[in-house]
């Protein structure tokens, strides 16, 4: 019998793509939560779904075993307490429940979060660190799609203690413009953003904090910043650190031990690195490696979909192991 789970936000380009993955899920029927007021003027997916309001009373009846929020941090928190009392597991996919005290949350999304207890207990949704964490869970945050590349690039590097931090981590990153969300912005008109490329939120992206959290470093140990591609999804991020490693064979080695048995987690061989279409439309994040071995100049390259490593393919992977389905199910 098939768990129904729930979507909220299935007009965005997170939400259209859970859409998609959920409805090849063997295991799952979704269903998509209306909570918008204005919905009949914008047209989403999965319009041959069944769709019900965003109430607690509707969604009590429902009786779902999961749902998805694809939906702004705010109406996160505010989602996200009556459907956890109502039994479902809630695998969100904004920031709201990403930075674990409200003293962080505060200075990088400059607002008070108004669930403190729920940022306290919610799992941060990396399998490849957290996975049982996510099994037991029953509020995982969703990672953010920079994070997830930048975290499995430079988490390893850091517990081997192979990256000399004193000389500073930079991670140079890249995103397609379906990662500012399907809402219109200057930024991301196509005349703005087409024959364009350009970096924003220098030194106080919202995304650093998670990247420091998950990786063991401290704020002056890294310098991150996001640029944004003239193509419409697809994220690859530049890893450059100092080492004292003598060749690139260990430093495949390290990756390859650290990720052996991943599902989705692909390490290239060199001098081979990965692109965005090696990709595109798939959960992996590729990752390769190059190393000048006399000068200690060591680059890591890491690639992602945004849309679903990155958002809702990573989300469906934590669903899965909440449930108790096969990691891989509707993924592969």
């Amino acid at each position: 019998m098939r768990k129904k789970i729930g979507i909220v936000g299935f007009r965005g380009y997170s939400g259209a793509e859970l859409v998609s993955i959920t409805a090849r899920h063997p295991g799952v029927e979704p269903v998509l939560i209306e909570h918008r007021s204005d919905a009949e003027a914008t047209p989403g997916p999965g319009q041959r779904l069944r769709t019900v309001p965003c109430t607690p009373e509707a969604f009590r009846t429902e009786g779902f075993a999961a749902v998805f929020l694809a939906t702004p941090a705010e109406v996160s928190m505010e989602l996200a307490p009556w459907m956890l009392d109502a039994g479902a597991k809630v695998i969100d996919l904004s920031g709201a429940f990403r930075l674990r005290t409200p003293e962080r949350y505060r200075r990088w999304y400059k607002q008070e979060h108004t669930q403190p207890a729920l940022l306290a207990e919610a799992a941060f949704g990396l399998p490849e660190m957290y996975r049982e964490s996510v099994r037991g869970a029953r509020l995982i945050a969703n990672p953010g799609c920079y994070p997830t590349a930048a975290t499995l690039a430079i988490a390893p590097l850091v517990e081997c203690g192979i990256a000399d931090r004193a000389a500073g981590i930079i991670c140079d990153a890249k995103s397609g413009v379906s990662g500012a969300g399907r809402k219109p912005s200057l930024k991301t008109h196509f005349c703005e953003a087409a024959e364009n490329f350009s970096a924003y939120s220098i030194l106080e992206h919202r995304h650093v904090p998670e990247i420091l959290m998950n990786c063991g470093l401290e704020e002056g140990e890294l310098s991150f910043t996001a640029q944004l591609l003239p193509i419409t999804r697809g994220i690859l991020e530049t890893v450059y650190f100092r080492t004292r490693l003598t060749s690139v064979d260990e430093l495949v080695a390290l990756y390859e031990k650290r990720y052996a048995g991943e599902p989705f987690v692909r390490i290239w061989k060199p001098p081979q690195v990965p692109d965005l279409r090696a990709v595109a439309r798939t959960n992996f994040c590729d990752i390769g490696v190059r190393l000048d071995a006399a000068t200690g100049r060591a680059v890591v390259i890491a690639a992602i979909d945004n849309l679903v490593k990155g958002a809702a393919g990573q989300a469906v992977q934590n669903m899965n192991l909440a449930l108790g389905f096969p990691e891989t199910e509707a993924l592969l």
